[in-house]
């Protein structure tokens, strides 16, 4: 059922393009003299980011987003617009309604594409440009445990790829990056991104608000290894040498056991274990910095490294020639 607010703001956009301005002016945040209402061109944006669009219509299989799997893609503009305007077509109620509508559409879309980049502008900042034909607008559908664990993920695009260290950090105005305009969980465990234009490089970062500890941990099965790279008392840099492995409580995998983790420190000079730790010790070799998982394409690569059959061919063609063994 459509609610009655709505009924009245698709009306108030028929009576509009009924009788259309001679030019569409900038559009602002008012309410201003447009192609639509600004309230009714805000709902309209929303439904081209794809909020309040059933995740079925997204992803039509749960096989299609595995658990730990992230599905990039570009959205189809033909689609959008046939959203806005299957939307529009609720306030129509005659053939000369759905004549004027179908002729003041470009205009429509026209605004629509440039409120569109303007859903996260900081507030008080000056309004953002964009194209005419609204441009492409690409993105991702990640499925993880670390959607669920951080749920405070940095995201960020580059339209090329940065130079900087791993440990560099990227401001919002930088404009070697491009804008987002919808960062959302869908789930605990989903989360969907939508860019503005087709980025080279992707940054996926674990948040840094907070100081996170722990180790580089194993599951095999019920057992769990763990290994850690011993920092410098000096200047907090890894020490040279084998990460050392953590030791576990006997009958509790998982639960660490202190004094043998600082016997195995103690014979790596640099890390203050000689002579024990105490518990700011023990923050400082566990301090584990935020991890940035980099997408992109590679410039190099071997095809032996990223593919290795699994089926011979023999067996290929029993299946597909329908013969027996």
């Amino acid at each position: 059922m459509i609610k009655r607010d709505m009924v009245v703001q698709l009306q108030v956009m028929s009576d509009a393009l009924a009788n259309p301005p001679d030019v569409v002016p900038e559009i602002g945040g008012a309410d201003d003299a447009g192609a639509m209402p600004a309230e009714l061109r805000r709902w309209l944006v929303s439904l081209r980011l794809l909020e309040a669009v059933p995740f079925s219509y997204l992803v039509a299989d749960s096989a299609l987003l595995p658990e730990e799997s992230i599905r990039w893609f570009y959205l189809d503009r033909r689609w959008t617009d046939a959203l806005v305007m299957g939307a529009l077509s609720v306030g129509t109620v005659n053939s000369d309604d759905r004549t004027h509508l179908a002729a003041q559409y470009p205009a429509v879309r026209s605004e629509l594409d440039r409120e569109e980049r303007q859903v996260r502008r900081a507030a008080g900042a000056d309004r953002l440009s964009a194209d005419e034909d609204g441009g492409p607008v690409s993105g991702f559908l990640l499925r993880s445990k670390a959607v669920s664990g951080w749920p405070a993920l940095h995201v960020r695009a580059f339209k090329v790829d940065p130079d900087e260290a791993d440990d560099a950090k990227y401001d919002e105005d930088d404009p070697r990056r491009l804008r987002l305009l919808r960062l959302e969980r869908l789930a605990p465990a989903v989360l969907l991104c939508l860019f503005d234009g087709i980025p080279e490089v992707v940054h996926i970062e674990e948040p840094r608000q907070g100081v996170q500890f722990g180790f580089t941990a194993t599951r095999s099965g019920s057992t769990l290894t763990a290994q850690m790279r011993p920092r410098s008392t000096a200047d907090f840099s890894y020490l040279s040498g084998q990460p050392v492995d953590v030791p576990f409580r006997s009958g509790a995998s998982g639960v660490v056991d202190v004094k043998q983790l600082e016997k195995a420190l103690k014979p790596r000079v640099g890390s203050g274990a000689a002579d024990g730790l105490d518990s700011a010790e023990y923050a400082l070799q566990l301090v584990q910095l935020p991890w940035r998982q980099v997408w992109g394409d590679a410039e190099e690569f071997s095809v032996s490294s990223v593919f290795k059959a699994t089926v011979k061919y023999s067996a290929l063609t029993r299946t597909f020639t329908r013969e027996q063994p």
